[in-house]
């Protein structure tokens, strides 16, 4: 069943979330993979109007965490900051702290595509050794893995010598400013600093074309930034059988058009060098010669990158056309045209440098330049420090096979809400997913392999592991 169809039936959806409930007793007598599909079961959407949010099925999740880990909750100081953020707390027996962080929201269904679903986006089956369902990986997956790994070393009598932290956001699908942002100044007010944090992110990647007979640890070591620019111009409206020389859309449409015909220009950024560097010795040749060799080599590279739509965002900062509005009639030219464009920013661009590349690109100052507010662009972890460290003895405790391979995340995350708490921000869940099942992620027939997701909490319970000795 849709969200959409929940929320006009009050009563049926009041019926779900009672019945949802009813079953929590059970939940903790599971398998792991029967916990995570009841959390899916729960469809905490995050809608751009806040009058759309279910906040039943809120309400339901958090009754529903509460229920089945009762010894996290115990046991841990325990939170809920902004009504529907969880915060937790372990803490040391020693000094220092790390930070793990997720978001239990997920992003709506498409209207017309449940009929393309495996099974029912919100019914959390398993069937064929997967979970199905919204959020299986993005990211309740990361929430419940977590959870898993917090009360498998509670129920061991495990001491962490550092403080262990783990925050979940509530709308991080739509900007996180009511949850994570929440969440840090919570923390900024308890006076806690982190070492390092792992949010969402990286996966352990199957079926890359560069390397398609290996397992790639993609651990997130910078994120690209975001702005959206809305582009206005205003001029001469009137009656379509008198229409001025230069129209609004005409002038707006020019400058669309100057923009996707003129992307910014393709660069190796630090992460993605990185990344290429991390991959040469397992490379054949000529790409293991040219990545090895990248001071000669960059320009080249990120040429030939920068012609395939899968690594072009690798190289670039985007331009993506996604709204026009204008106009109010058939007969009748408009005073007055405006576009959204949204960016995603390489490390090293600013909102600044892309409205003053938007400004020499379309070349006319009849068109207003507006950005949309985003705050916080969280710099490049190290890969020597200790938290990369953690991450990779624990993925190589589970995943001997694995590379691990620094990596840029093409999308944002609630990373930049934290980066005045952590020094280092990496992004990493410990799952397997395949190159072409990541279209699921905010697409159709999400799913992640019960296996994969055991094996996740094995590489949660690592990481807390290591990371606080």
């Amino acid at each position: 069943m849709t969200a959409n169809s929940n929320k006009g039936n009050p009563v049926l959806r009041s019926f779900i979330l009672l019945a949802t409930l009813a079953s929590f007793s059970v939940v903790a007598h599971a398998n792991p993979e029967e916990r995570l599909a009841q959390a899916v079961q729960i469809p905490t959407i995050s809608h751009q109007d806040p009058e759309l949010v279910d906040r039943e099925a809120f309400d339901a999740f958090k009754q529903f965490l509460e229920s089945t880990y009762p010894r996290v909750f115990s046991e841990l100081v325990a939170e809920w900051v902004n009504e529907y953020s969880l915060l937790l707390v372990w803490p040391g027996v020693g000094s220092g702290a790390i930070l793990f962080t997720a978001h239990h929201d997920v992003v709506p269904i498409e209207p017309g595509t449940e009929q393309d679903w495996t099974h029912p986006p919100f019914a959390g089956v398993i069937a064929d050794g997967r979970v199905y369902g919204r959020g299986t990986v993005d990211d309740k997956l990361g929430v419940i893995s977590l959870l898993e790994a917090v009360d498998r070393l509670l129920q061991e009598g495990y001491a962490p010598r550092k403080t262990i932290v783990l925050a979940f956001g509530h709308d991080e699908e739509v900007s996180g400013r009511n949850g994570a942002a929440a969440l840090s100044a919570r923390m900024q007010a308890l006076g806690l600093e982190f070492d390092w944090m792992v949010d969402e992110g990286g996966y352990l990647l199957t079926g890359n074309p560069m390397l398609p007979d290996n397992t790639m640890a993609m651990i997130n070591i910078a994120e690209k930034g975001y702005t959206t620019l809305t582009l206005t111009a205003k001029g001469e409206g009137g009656h379509s059988s008198s229409p001025p020389a230069v129209s609004t859309i005409g002038r707006l449409a020019r400058a669309l058009d100057k923009l996707e015909q003129n992307p910014f220009p393709p660069r190796l950024s630090g992460p993605v060098k990185e990344m290429l560097v991390a991959l040469a010795p397992h490379m054949g040749q000529p790409e293991q010669l040219m990545f090895s060799n990248l001071w000669l080599t960059d320009k080249m590279i990120a040429g030939r990158m920068a012609e395939d739509r899968l690594t072009a965002p690798m190289v670039r900062t985007t331009t993506a056309l996604t709204m026009f509005n204008a106009g109010i009639k058939e007969n009748v030219v408009p005073q007055r045209a405006e576009a959204k464009v949204n960016f995603r920013l390489l490390p090293g661009d600013t909102v600044d440098s892309v409205i003053r590349y938007v400004r020499d690109v379309i070349d006319d100052d009849q068109i207003d330049i507006a950005s949309s507010p985003w705050s916080g662009m969280p710099g490049t972890a190290n890969t020597e420090g200790a938290g990369y460290q953690a991450i990779t003895r624990a993925v190589a405790d589970v995943y001997p096979e694995a590379i691990p391979v620094p990596s840029l995340l093409m999308a944002t995350t609630d990373t930049r809400h934290y980066i005045e708490l952590a020094k280092d921000q990496y992004r990493f869940h410990g799952a397997v997913i395949d190159y072409t099942q990541a279209s699921g992620i905010h697409g159709t027939d999400e799913w992640v392999g019960v296996e994969s997701f055991r094996k996740s909490i094995d590489v949660a319970t690592g990481m807390m592991r290591y990371g606080s000795e």
